[in-house]
């Protein structure tokens, strides 16, 4: 993972997000791979996952797997 990989993504704040600043953002990385960062600390990093983990992860979500 390089910072290479981060430069031009446009970022997405949940649609979840509050008014809490309790904010998750998103972005498609040139690589297909999807990137998750912390809105309110984002020098803390980013979690980046391939394809198959990212659409495990969208399915649980939309499913209510995780809960609130």
């Amino acid at each position: 993972m390089t910072a290479d990989e981060f430069d031009g993504v446009p970022w997405h704040k949940s649609t979840y997000s509050g008014n809490n600043n309790n904010c998750v953002e998103h972005g498609l990385l040139h690589t297909g791979r999807q990137a998750v960062r912390d809105t309110k600390d984002r020098e803390r990093g980013v979690a980046v996952f391939g394809p198959a983990s990212w659409q495990r992860f969208v399915d649980a979500v939309r499913s209510g797997a995780l809960g609130a």
